[in-house]
């Protein structure tokens, strides 16, 4: 059945779906799973990826189908609703479907963006869990990302308080960190613009080293990104151990082996390697795993999560992050070249709003009522706004891989404005299906599931922007122009000394480019919408990521801690005291 989204919030959607949502054993049966492959956390199970992946092996008639979007908008263009909807809907036409998602962060959710869990018939469930932590995933992750800090630390405290002699009969030996060149902050899964630079080690010598620091919001923590792409405990456990943390006086860079803390964190995310499954709210099976940022990570749900779904159902679906300038970009380039595996289709989400938005429309503010020009007919704004939505169009041919345009219609869309999008993609030589999900669930999105299923049994010729061996500087120049429209690349010049020094080490020359850049606009400034012309994008450091084997070119300015709004979700949640049961979610 399909609920009333205009009558109900999505937290009582969730409530109801819930009631007849499958158990880890019902999902064991219909899966065809192994008791010792689930592994049951109250109404969620995680599965153990390395049992079934050993047993079963991905079919080559299997559909893997990714889920992108135009230029957002501050408040999102329904990305998720859009990759739950598709899995519904797929279903309601016969096909065994599942998909993966990322795991939200409690900054968002707790912030004005609110949970990732799609909305209205196009939901994942158990809402409530999947928003407020799952399984505990980021929990790992954090405690992983700040034990070594606490290894760093401890570290500096013990070679200020010792000399050599004394070092050595504890066992340690003089690592000369220099505090002025620490590489991490702390993790904290919140939106906290106060900690982004602090004063630590203040109050005597027994209290540390005084030295600033910071936090950053935990998925922007190099092991999220990890998490993302680790292929088995073997592969996570050698890149936690490589990744860099310091740097001592020579210049040396010091590890979490270095520290002798890349086991122990390893050992925090262990149980992090394994997906949750959930499901959406006609009970289709979605995989839950990592969430790392697309504007300042890879923005993927992992690597593990699609291996694993496209061994148990035929069309599996994935989501990337932001736009196709970002999340697809770095889907198609890095996600895909570290998988191995490649797609047969890609969904580009754009919604009448956005269009207006980039056609010249007022600005859009989180958390303050939307401009009477996105609930009103307006044509003419439509129109100048197709421009971003066929640069999207254009990213996602460049790969080989067949776009399928998915309008993600509002209630206030009128049938003139989406016709007219429909005309203009149709015009350019993609498909373009028009979903209704988020009011009717699968039975809304049956021409958007056609639209796939026909776009699957297409041939592709899948292809990656740039070689393997392509050197850093000619990578982001490729990337800038290629995929974002810049006129080309404009280096500070340490991060060109710093681009330079990576290219002439070798060993650099296989790790992946992973750009930092806003999702708000295809330039590197927020401000300009639409499709911006005669600009470069300026280049300001190249940050290095030895454990994920990311070098990060830095275009702006990108903050890892992101800050509270005014008026923010945690404001309108709360807890029925009598059920225990959460309100206000969205």
């Amino acid at each position: 059945m399909a609920y009333d989204p205009t009558v109900l919030a999505d937290w009582q959607i969730a409530a109801e779906a819930e009631k007849g949502m499958p158990s880890p054993a019902e999902w064991q049966r219909r899966l065809g799973l192994r008791e010792d492959e689930v592994l049951p956390y109250g109404r969620v199970a995680k599965l153990d990826s390395r049992r079934i992946l050993d047993r079963r092996r991905v079919p080559p008639a299997r559909k893997y189908i990714e889920i992108t979007a135009i230029t957002p908008t501050p408040l999102g263009e329904g990305k998720t609703t859009t990759t739950l909807g598709l899995i519904e809907g797929l279903a309601r036409r016969g096909r065994d479907a599942g998909g993966a998602i990322r795991q939200p962060s409690g900054g968002p959710s707790m912030n004005i963006k609110g949970t990732a869990a799609g909305g209205g018939n196009a939901l994942l469930i158990p809402m409530t869990e999947f928003t407020m932590g799952l399984t505990g995933d980021i929990d790992a992750v954090t405690n992983a990302h700040n034990l070594a800090l606490v290894a760093l630390t401890a570290r500096l405290h013990h070679e200020a308080n010792y000399t050599d002699a004394g070092l050595a009969k504890r066992g340690l030996k003089r690592l000369d960190i220099d505090p002025r060149r620490v590489e991490m902050k702390w993790a904290l899964d919140f939106c906290a613009q106060a900690l982004r630079q602090i004063v630590i080690g203040l109050g005597g010598k027994e209290n540390g080293i005084p030295m600033e620091s910071g936090f950053q919001i935990s998925v922007s923590s190099e092991l999220m990104a990890i998490l993302a792409i680790a292929r088995d405990l073997g592969d996570l456990r050698a890149r936690v151990g490589e990744m860099t943390v310091a740097y001592d006086k020579r210049g040396t860079p010091i590890t979490c082996d270095d520290l002798e803390v890349g086991g122990a964190m390893a050992a925090w995310m262990r149980n992090a390697l394994h997906p949750t499954l959930c499901a959406t709210v006609e009970y289709q099976p979605v995989l839950v795993h990592a969430g790392p940022f697309a504007n300042i990570a890879v923005g993927q749900s992992s690597i593990l999560a699609d291996r694993v779904g496209l061994a148990l159902w035929d069309y599996h679906v994935t989501e990337s992050g932001f736009g196709a300038d970002i999340g697809f970009e770095k889907f198609w380039n890095v996600k895909c070249r570290l998988s191995g595996l490649a797609p047969h289709v890609s969904v580009i989400t754009a919604t009448i709003r956005a269009l207006k938005m980039h056609g010249g429309g007022p600005r859009v503010v989180p958390g303050k009522p939307l401009p009477k020009a996105y609930q009103e007919e307006d044509l003419a704004l439509v129109e100048r706004g197709v421009a971003n939505l066929l640069h999207h169009i254009a990213i996602v041919r460049q790969s080989g891989v067949n776009p399928v345009v998915c309008i993600n219609r509002f209630p206030t869309d009128t049938d003139a404005e989406v016709d007219l999008v429909r005309r203009h993609v149709e015009a350019a030589g993609a498909r373009c299906a028009v979903g209704e999900h988020w009011r009717n669930g699968g039975e809304g999105a049956l021409e958007l599931a056609d639209a796939v299923i026909e776009a699957c049994e297409e041939p592709t010729e899948f292809r990656f922007l740039y070689p393997q061996e392509m050197p850093l500087r000619q990578r982001v120049e490729r990337i800038a122009r290629e995929v974002y429209g810049a006129d080309g690349v404009s280096w500070a010049p340490e991060a060109e000394e710093k681009a330079k020094a990576f290219e002439s080490d070798p060993r650099f020359r296989d790790y992946a480019t992973m750009m930092v850049k806003t999702h708000l606009s295809l330039s590197h400034d927020p401000n300009w919408k639409g499709v911006p012309t005669g600009w470069a994008l300026p280049i300001r450091d190249v940050l290095l990521f030895s454990g994920a084997r990311f070098l990060c070119p830095v275009a702006g300015t990108i903050a890892l801690m992101p800050g509270t709004g005014s008026d923010p979700a945690f404001r309108r949640i709360d807890v029925d005291v009598e059920t225990g049961e959460v309100r206000g979610l969205f």
